[in-house]
């Protein structure tokens, strides 16, 4: 039996038509972007084509998405495009990645965070679905990206929200604190950043009694005042010496 061979054009030309499904519009629009910025002179759609591994009728639909967007780019086919300075992509353009990493971290907020912050994150959910464009709402609603459940750990008697509230505006706070059990001390701490952990939450702040930092577990916290002195020190400062002495890594 006598095989027909597929032209090798074909076969790229196939190839290309998968991969333009396989990539997300937005993902693609972004990608487009990034590379016309990078070039000073017209750029021919076949190259810009090669570049983006897409076809060159994606690259023309993509041009016209685009300009449709506000974005100024010149050119027209056989003659090459070029984007003009000062265009900024609508705030809600994610790539698929990105778009997961996000939905990720509410989803984690929303089972390992205090009862506020979880709410929170589902209400930015609930907003992404309205504003993002069609392809990404579908992404974001068939993620299978999954947050396991938290273990279970001693509830606060105080109110998170009111800790977060003294961290943000950098005051400095009164507690009375279980070092041991039945054990009550009262001091006076800078609080400087909360952690959010599987079987405990740890308040990490600057203690004027031990004068030096301390982690406080939250469940032992049994009163909090949020006094009206700030933090004589920058807050960020004090993290980051923190961070140093004890070597963990920035955060992202």
């Amino acid at each position: 039996m006598v095989v027909d061979k597929v032209p090798e054009k074909a076969v790229s030309l196939a190839a290309k038509y998968w991969q333009d499904e396989r990539v997300s519009r937005a993902d693609r629009l972004l990608r487009l972007i990034q590379v016309l910025r990078r070039h000073r002179q017209p750029v021919s759609a076949q190259r810009l084509a090669g570049e983006l591994e897409i076809s060159i009728r994606s690259v023309y639909r993509d041009i016209q998405t685009l300009r449709a967007e506000g974005a100024s780019i010149d050119g027209e086919p056989g003659l090459g495009y070029l984007l003009r300075p000062g265009f900024m992509l609508p705030p809600l353009m994610f790539t698929d990645e990105e778009l997961e990493a996000l939905l990720l971290g509410l989803r984690l907020t929303a089972v390992h965070a205090d009862e506020a912050l979880g709410r929170a994150a589902a209400e930015v959910v609930a907003k992404l679905r309205v504003v993002l464009p069609k392809d990404l709402r579908a992404l974001l609603d068939e993620t299978a990206l999954l947050a396991g459940p938290a273990l279970s750990r001693p509830e606060e008697t105080v109110a998170l929200a009111e800790v977060r509230r003294a961290i943000r505006e950098q005051r400095k706070a009164q507690i009375e604190y279980l070092s041991q059990p039945d054990q009550a001390t009262a001091r006076v701490i800078w609080p400087l950043g909360l952690g959010f952990f599987q079987r405990s939450r740890l308040l990490i702040a600057w203690c004027e009694t031990r004068e030096d930092f301390r982690s406080f577990r939250t469940d032992r916290i049994t009163r909090w005042q949020t006094l009206p002195a700030r933090l004589p020190r920058s807050r960020v400062a004090m993290l980051r010496e923190w961070r140093a002495r004890e070597r963990i890594p920035e955060p992202i």
